[in-house]
């Protein structure tokens, strides 16, 4: 079998079955949907009916079992980003929700509500900017992994033969993908960012490609998925791959990126930085190892990079990572403990170049995977830079894209782009498309886990802090406390739905979406926004009687404040948490 899905299909709409059209050239096949019995079949076109409805896709994203029964994931819009070797790769930029059901009057009021805020969470995980696929292409894998296969895994499907880790569609092809038959239909789709542009040094053209893919393995929202679970997936944990394409030789160089993979938590509960908490009772060295095995096995060497504070309420998470990896004691693993915001106090953001200077010799130690023109392997990376920070994103991406610059400093040497001598930051032409595009990185995995655009992008678009960057990164700041404390819920919860790690049973006798609010949860808040808007009217409304008047300011001015240090008090119970039931989430 090709490892290809078909790139042109038509989707034809009957009350008794969804048709999906093959209409690549010389294709004959035709999946079918029984939208009543559900079962999947492959047949040819002559068997769909005229009288259905048609419509063009560009994909099927798969199926989901929701309160009304199964729907139908496709994909209706998609946007070329570039050529990858002579494969096109696309972003999938609109979706269709199609019911199997072709009427609801089959559910209790209640089960139409449920079945409602299902289908919110499944269209606001597709809204949110980051899903790539490719009908020729493998975009799972790393060029060098792609290097190292049997002829075996040349004949697999895209589906069978993707690196599990990145499939954010496995669960809803999980029905395409029990039928081999029918695997040309299901379209791997990865999440993340990539970014693809054709650039040119001393009159050399060359394509410069960078891929972030996220793993769907313990992933969510920013305060709820920390640290790792017992299988050792860490939270956030993001594969970055930075490609370098000249005259048929091809290079490239991965990090990675991934919560501190310990037993932790920092569950919100309004203040501005909830307290990180280690979990004390489990067995962190059982989970740690299992993560670092892995990791191993995949990427070789590990030298982690953990760029938390070293003072106050980070200050545990640094000490016990470095003595787990002392604990641990492999010798694959190094570890590296920098106080970003320490170091870089005052704006001195030249400072990173002491980090720079520390692991230039590891860098260099470690490689990158080079490729000729004539497909012979010349180099191979031996291993990668695991970098953290608390949340793995705004000083984790300022690290990487100096990492990545220096690696591609040495290849374009190597490759003879750049002239012995020359500096890739004196190149301004391509220094702009590459410190955007590390910032547009930046921006979609921080979207993507936080809610917001990253923080210090400014640093990475122009090498430099600003004071209009301080000013955004406030603001971006101020976004993530609301969405973090007041809708994070609904995000994690909808996370969870998409990826299977809650399946909905339409016969449950208690919907968990029905839990009740605790009344304080609504009274409070209406009390405070009430009193402090009668304290506000009196001071506008004050009459000649200014006794009078400053009495009930004060009279609503107190309940305000009194109200708002209650609800501050008892944070956790006001905040939007998730009220789906989760696999095994560690806290």
């Amino acid at each position: 079998m090709a490892a290809t899905t078909y790139e042109r299909l038509k989707l034809h709409i009957t009350p008794e079955k969804f048709y999906v059209e093959a209409c690549d050239d010389g294709a004959d096949d035709v999946l079918i949907i029984d939208r009543v019995s559900t079962e999947v079949t492959l047949s040819v076109k002559k068997d769909i009916p005229p009288s259905a409805v048609t419509r063009p896709i560009f994909g099927i994203l798969g199926t989901i079992h929701l309160v009304a029964g199964n729907y139908l994931i496709v994909i209706t819009k998609k946007k070329k980003i570039g050529e990858f070797f002579n494969h096109v790769i696309w972003k999938a930029v609109d979706f269709d929700v199609l019911s199997y059901k072709k009427t609801m009057l089959h559910l209790t009021d209640i089960q139409l509500q449920d079945n409602k805020t299902f289908l919110a969470m499944i269209n606001h995980v597709l809204s949110v900017d980051g899903f790539y696929f490719s009908t020729t292409y493998d975009l799972t894998h790393t060029l060098q992994r792609l290097s190292n296969t049997s002829p075996e895994f040349q004949e697999m499907s895209l589906l069978e033969r993707a690196d599990q880790r990145f499939v954010w569609n496995g669960h809803l092809l999980r029905e395409l993908s029990a039928q081999p038959e029918v695997h040309r239909f299901a379209l791997p789709v990865l999440y993340g960012f990539i970014t693809m542009h054709s650039c040119s040094i001393n009159g050399k053209y060359f394509d410069w490609i960078l891929i972030s893919r996220r793993s769907c393995f313990r992933a969510g929202v920013r305060y709820y998925v920390r640290g790792i679970d017992s299988e050792g997936h860490a939270a956030n944990f993001v594969e970055t791959e930075q490609i370098v394409h000249y005259n048929g030789s091809r290079a490239s160089f991965v990090q990675t990126r991934g919560s501190i993979p310990l037993y932790w938590s920092q569950r919100p509960n309004l203040k501005y930085k909830p307290l990180p908490l280690i979990n004390k009772v489990a067995n962190h060295m059982d989970g740690f190892q299992r993560h670092f095995d892995s990791q191993i096995i995949i990427y070789g060497k590990q030298v982690i990079i953990n760029l938390v504070n070293q003072k106050g309420s980070e200050k545990p998470l640094e000490q016990a990572f470095a003595t787990m990896v002392s604990s641990l004691a492999n010798g694959m693993i190094r570890y590296i403990a920098f106080d970003f915001h320490k170091e870089c106090k005052n704006m001195r953001w030249d400072r990173l170049s002491i980090l720079l200077d520390q692991v230039a010799e590891m860098q260099d130690e470690l490689s990158y995977f080079l490729v000729d023109s004539d497909g012979k392997v010349v180099t191979n990376q031996e291993g990668v830079f695991r970098s953290n920070c608390m949340d793995c994103l705004d000083r984790t991406n300022v690290i990487q894209s100096l990492l990545a610059r220096r690696s591609l400093q040495a290849q374009l040497q190597r490759l003879g782009v750049l002239h012995v001598g020359q500096k890739l930051e004196e190149q301004d032409e391509f220094e702009k498309i590459y410190k955007n595009a590390w910032a547009d990185n930046a921006n979609a995995c921080a979207k993507q886990y936080a809610g917001t655009g990253a923080l210090k992008t400014d640093f990475t678009r122009t090498g430099k802090r600003t004071q209009l960057g301080l000013i955004m990164d406030g603001w971006n700041s101020l976004i993530r406390y609301y969405k973090n404390n007041f809708s994070d819920g609904f995000r994690q919860d909808s996370i969870d739905l998409f990826l299977g790690n809650y399946s909905v049973d339409e016969l449950e006798s208690h919907s968990p979406l029905s839990v009740p609010r605790d009344l304080k949860f609504l009274a409070l808040p209406i009390i405070m926004v009430v009193a402090f808007s009668m304290c506000i009217i009196c001071l506008l409304m004050a009459g000649d009687t200014w006794t009078e008047t400053l009495a009930y300011v004060l009279f609503w001015g107190v309940a305000s404040i009194g109200t708002f240090f209650i609800i501050l008090y008892n944070g956790k119970d006001f905040v939007d948490a998730p009220r789906l039931v989760q696999k095994e989430k560690i806290d």
